[in-house]
């Protein structure tokens, strides 16, 4: 047998990818719908007590608003990978300034995957195709998130202090069944009737409990910490009726 030429060793180890990698469909599955889209237990009703004592309140703009991932790859075979931009423009909840305070939920199943202009912001040097984002979407759902287990991710932020250069908020983060708590300085602009809030943070996935996805016993990878950016927009007086009654 001859010397295996650079082309053929590059073959032979696709092949052995794919037969590694877990086979997943070309398109990812309809969600199952989350009952009532509104978590067990959130807390409408303090902030309905809050407007109803005339105190501000805002509601989230889902539309307007975005909370972004960069999710890197690692390994030492990284550069067969891709890095993936996982967004949600579903962010609900309300922002109650006088209380410094804040709840927001996310459904999960809502989350996209490479949105091209997100990709492009985040300046990522290669360009999956559609069936890996496809399979990307799929392996994080189920594998990763576990959305039919934990359908939800939870923002809580009880305290608001204003810094020289924004603010500091004090924030529990609830994903895959695990809350932490954290510091995350942010920039809040309120004008005509409208409050907009941004910022970001880097955390680790593990730190909730999350392994990371991997194949080739590591060799690709996700890496564990996670880049995350947020935007979020809420309008004064646009009424506390729940999004799944719209």
């Amino acid at each position: 047998m001859g010397m295996l030429r650079p082309a053929h060793i590059a073959a032979l180890l696709a092949l052995l990818i794919a037969a590694c990698a877990p086979q997943i469909r070309e398109t990812a599955p309809e969600p199952k719908p989350v009952a009532g889209r509104v978590p067990e237990g959130f807390p409408r009703s303090d902030y309905e007590q809050a407007a109803a004592q005339g105190k501000p309140v805002y509601r989230i703009d889902p539309a307007r608003s975005l909370v972004a991932i960069t999710v890197r790859r690692g390994g030492s075979l990284a550069h067969l990978g891709h890095d993936h931009v996982v967004a949600s423009h579903g962010a609900r909840g309300y922002i109650a300034p006088e209380e410094g305070r804040a709840d927001l939920y996310i459904p999960l199943d809502e989350l996209s995957v490479d949105a091209p202009a997100l990709r492009a912001q985040a300046a990522l040097d290669t360009q999956p195709s559609a069936s890996d984002i496809a399979g990307t979407r799929v392996n994080m759902l189920d594998k990763v998130l576990e959305t039919r287990q934990f359908p939800f991710a939870l923002i809580h932020v009880s305290r608001l202090e204003k810094v020289p250069m924004g603010a500091r908020l004090a924030v529990a983060i609830t994903l895959h069944g695990v809350t932490r708590t954290m510091e995350v300085p942010a920039q809040i602009e309120t004008e005509r009737g409208e409050t907009s809030v941004t910022g970001s943070l880097q955390f680790d996935q593990s730190e909730f409990g999350i392994v990371p996805f991997s194949i080739l016993g590591g060799a690709i990878q996700v890496q564990d910490r996670l880049s995350l950016r947020f935007s979020i927009r809420a309008r004064h007086g646009d009424g506390l009726m729940p999004w799944s009654a719209q």
